[in-house]
């Protein structure tokens, strides 16, 4: 059976769209910073645009991208330092209350076990001592430690540290060249597709910038939601922990959980007993039922036209595939997806095959 050059142009595209996506399923651990820098660099190039054209063409666009770059780095770190104060003041009570919490889950499980049979001991003293010997080292033994875990791990150390340096390079020489790089994609562009190349891509370029406005919205109420509540149940760290937690949903699930682990620690070592982790699950599962069920769906979902469960599926499918790097592009890639199908969708339906 002989293919048209119309049917023959589409499975080729297939077939390259197919290959682009293993490749970057195999590549997934590799591409993983370069993949946050063209994110980055997508996000960072208006602001850097703005201050260059507030220049006049006085200021060179490399002084553009340093103060734009290096502002970010600024608040990336400010951000992160959120959670310095959370365990420098929840360490000491780590060491102190341990053995009354252990004390408290003996005297509140004990018994409860034994009727199945099941005995539970918890030597408080045992494990102060413990943690104390890991929190109070002295400093040989603290670096031999951190020498040994970088030998035993050396290739993760390493990956860190390379990701940590690699970002922030990559990022500068996309933001400093990316209309050159943009101009070297369009121009593969057969001529008599730039028009619609064109379009699609301005399509594409409104609907991730209003996703990017959506998560900012979300990012922002959730900052205050959590602040508050843990403020009003008398949390002494709900600042940082509301703050942290709400900029922290920008990675979802993950950020989400380790926002959650540290309320739990900072709730039950301020109030000693299951009122702080009975306050943190209430808070924390109404914020998460309203991320997932009102505030994504309705400020990222319906701007970019994906429905809720195509949100949700989005997130889970990209994760699964794709790793880490799959949960910071699945709803910017399904948005451009949902471009390409409402496209197909369009001819298909204006198509003889269609209308018969």
């Amino acid at each position: 059976m002989s293919l048209t050059p119309t049917q023959k142009r589409t499975l080729t595209w297939c077939l390259i769209a197919v290959l682009a996506m293993l490749a970057l399923w195999l590549l997934a651990p590799v591409l993983t910073p370069f993949v946050v820098a063209a994110v980055l660099a997508y996000v960072l190039t208006p602001v850097v645009d703005r201050l260059d054209h507030l220049g006049r063409g006085r200021m060179p666009r490399v002084l553009a991208v340093l103060i734009v770059e290096t502002l970010f780095i600024l608040i990336l770190v400010s951000i992160v330092l959120l959670v310095v104060p959370i365990f420098a003041k929840e360490l000491p009570l780590l060491r102190e209350q341990l053995p009354l919490l252990a004390d408290r889950v003996n005297s509140a499980l004990s018994p409860w076990l034994a009727q199945f049979g099941i005995k539970l001991s918890l030597d408080g003293k045992s494990i102060q001592a413990f943690v104390v010997k890991y929190l109070n080292a002295n400093a040989e033994e603290t670096f031999g430690s951190v020498m040994a875990s970088l030998k035993l791990g050396g290739s993760v150390a390493l990956a860190i540290i390379g990701n940590a340096v690699l970002i922030p390079v990559a990022l500068f020489l996309l933001l400093n060249d990316w209309e050159r790089f943009v101009a070297r994609v369009v121009a593969l562009v057969p001529p008599r597709m730039r028009a619609a190349y064109d379009n699609f891509m301005a399509e594409a370029d409104d609907v991730l910038g209003q996703y990017l406005r959506g998560q900012l919205l979300v990012m922002g109420a959730l900052t205050v939601y959590f602040s508050v509540a843990l403020a009003l149940f008398g949390f002494d760290l709900a600042v940082p922990l509301g703050v942290f937690t709400g900029l922290a949903f920008f990675i979802p699930y993950l950020g989400f959980g380790l926002g959650l682990i540290l309320a739990l620690l900072a709730g039950m070592l301020q109030f000693g007993g299951l009122y702080g982790v009975l306050v943190v699950a209430g808070v924390y599962g109404v914020g998460q039922l309203v991320e997932s069920f009102y505030l994504t769906p309705r400020l990222v979902g319906e701007r970019i036209g994906l429905h809720p469960l195509a949100v949700i599926f989005a997130l889970m499918a990209f994760g699964q595939v794709f790793g880490f790097v799959g949960l910071l592009i699945a709803l910017p890639a399904s948005a451009v997806l949902l471009v390409a199908i409402r496209r197909v969708r369009a001819s298909y339906l204006a198509s003889k095959l269609y209308l018969g």
